[in-house]
């Protein structure tokens, strides 16, 4: 007897989580296990760059259902989604709803899941950066707040759901799905076009990305958020992949420093090809610092606070703040040689995909 379970993705860092799910699935279900999944993209990312070549390079297969929320507000998008989704499950009702990350597509396909009374499982469970002006922080606390089984990265994530006084029993601490990804591409990583245009060499250059709102939105703090990183990078070249919020802000500047790169979004097995080569990366996400922990590779975050403390306290990030003068020291410490070598994490070890499908059929079937 099968079992029908809905994996959810809607932005681009959802597709790098449920890949090694997926892949995990097939391989059971190859092998006689009772479980089948529906591929539901919100298409919450619409965007082909931000979601169509992912699934390609990461061999994620088509989605069965796509619905097409669009661009809009986040209570726009959140609507969207529910009642999108809401209609497919009473179209055909679904074993388990599993969702990944903190976006709002994961808050929006909980929530709905729960009141037809569907189960949800959350991957990424338990992540708190304590800051409530982070729609991701929202999203974080809704979506565990109606789930019924916690997949966890860290035991940060499960010291976070105990204090929050979730049983033991619906604690997976399984390991961190987008190390999967990473580590099941690593030999297929390719060099993108900016590499030869620009004759980047290995450790000569810097990786930059930007995009919440605190960075980008003022163009007076981001015009000076970008002359710090120009300044404090002493002429290396700074590829800086834009995402579209960011590119608003900047049509808004002036002018920016020279030795910044600009280029489009990048396809996955790029982006982490100039993540694994540079000399350091200076970022205001959070998945990000997870990989440049994994690959060794320094990591400066322009945030007062991380959803990640492991890859703080274990691994190769430092959480820099938002103010632009706290920019120069770090990097001068990292040009010194001083940066700390870091390690991995607990079971970030490649197989978090297999622990949680193996655990679902326990679960479910």
């Amino acid at each position: 007897m099968s079992v029908l379970v809905d994996v959810i993705a809607g932005a681009r860092p959802n597709f790098m989580k449920i890949a090694p799910i997926l892949h995990a699935m097939r391989s059971r279900r190859d092998a006689g296990g009772p479980l089948r999944w529906r591929l539901v993209h919100t298409g919450q990312h619409y965007d082909p760059r931000m979601s169509g070549e992912f699934f390609d390079q990461l061999g994620i297969p088509a989605p069965d259902v796509n619905l097409e929320v669009g661009s809009g507000t986040q209570a726009e998008q959140t609507a969207g989604i529910m009642v999108g989704y809401e209609t497919l499950l009473l179209q055909q009702r679904s074993a388990c709803c599993l969702v990944v990350g903190d976006v709002t597509s994961t808050m929006a396909c909980a929530i709905t899941a729960q009141k037809l009374h569907v189960p949800v499982a959350h991957v990424e469970a338990g992540i708190r950066s304590g800051d409530w002006t982070m729609p991701e922080e929202i999203n974080r606390l809704a979506t565990d707040a109606v789930t019924n089984w916690f997949f966890t990265t860290s035991e940060h994530a499960n010291a976070n759901l105990r204090r929050a006084g979730v049983d033991e029993a619906r604690l997976f601490f399984v390991g961190n799905t987008m190390i999967d990804t990473l580590l099941a591409n690593m030999a297929r990583l390719r060099a993108p076009d900016v590499v030869q245009q620009h004759g980047l060499q290995s450790g000569g250059y810097f990786v930059t990305t930007l995009h919440r709102p605190a960075n980008v939105d003022s163009a007076e703090s981001f015009g000076r958020l970008l002359r710090a990183i120009g300044d404090g990078c002493r002429g290396l070249p700074v590829v800086f992949p834009v995402h579209p919020r960011t590119a608003k802000t900047l049509r808004a500047l002036p002018d920016f420093p020279a030795n910044l790169l600009l280029v489009d979004p990048q396809p996955y097995l790029e982006f982490n090809w100039l993540v694994k080569h540079a000399k350091g990366v200076i970022t205001d996400s959070g998945g990000i610092t997870e990989e440049t922990t994994v690959m060794g590779v320094p990591c400066l975050t322009l945030r007062d606070n991380t959803e990640r403390p492991e890859t703080v306290e274990l691994g190769t990030n430092e959480l820099i703040g938002t103010d632009p003068a706290k920019l120069a020291p770090a990097l001068a410490r990292l040009f010194d040689g001083q940066w700390k070598q870091g390690q991995v994490p607990p079971l970030w070890d490649g197989r978090t995909g297999e622990r949680i499908v193996a655990t679902l059929e326990q679960l479910l079937a």
